[in-house]
């Protein structure tokens, strides 16, 4: 029997929320957040274009377990814990196939720094969060830690020579430690321990 993605769409909240992905063995296929489950998950059954790992993917959906959460941070926290927890298959399987893209957090400079990063884990020190499963996905989780944190993402050469805020500062997505505008002890206090769930 098919998924009835239709009727199951139509019952789907707006809230933001993470959603597994099972076969009909029970089997947890994918875990994915989103600010907007509806709008997320829809995404998978109307979009035309998607990958064949997308679609070998959907043809394999019985069952969608959603949980809500009150924001989209507690969905990203929840989501990294389940990924580690249950190691789904296409969350590795629907990744770019040259490597896994990661987040890292730097902590061996003054003040800490995110970026986005390939390539193997152990060639840089800090903290990786990942893998995930595309570049965008990563991206997504890239801004909403500069919204809610406000950390560094620029290059420590950039860092080094700046006299006044970038457009991260005045877009509120960075601190502006560069310049001074935050301690670096406050500024370390990046919530890396939450992420680790």
């Amino acid at each position: 029997m098919s998924f009835d993605s239709e009727n199951f769409l139509k019952t789907l909240t707006t809230r933001p929320g993470v959603y597994q992905m099972e076969n009909t063995e029970g089997e947890v296929l994918y875990v994915g957040k989103a600010s907007n489950l509806k709008n997320r998950v829809s995404s998978y059954f109307v979009q035309r274009s998607t990958s064949v790992k997308t679609k070998s993917l959907v043809q394999k959906i019985a069952h969608i377990n959603v949980t809500v959460t009150a924001n989209e941070t507690e969905a990203l926290l929840l989501e990294s814990h389940l990924i580690k927890k249950l190691k789904p298959k296409y969350n590795i399987l629907l990744r770019d196939d040259k490597s896994y893209p990661y987040l890292f957090i730097s902590t061996e400079e003054k003040f800490p720094r995110v970026e986005i990063y390939r390539g193997k884990k152990h060639s840089k020190k800090g903290h990786f969060f990942g893998p995930y499963p595309s570049a965008l996905a990563v991206k997504e989780t890239l801004n909403t830690l500069q919204k809610i944190f406000k950390i560094r993402s620029c290059s420590l050469v950039f860092f080094s020579h700046r006299t006044r805020p970038c457009l991260q500062y005045q877009i509120k997505r960075c601190s502006a430690p560069c310049v001074g505008f935050i301690e670096q002890e406050e500024h370390k206090q990046v919530p890396v321990s939450a992420l680790r769930v």
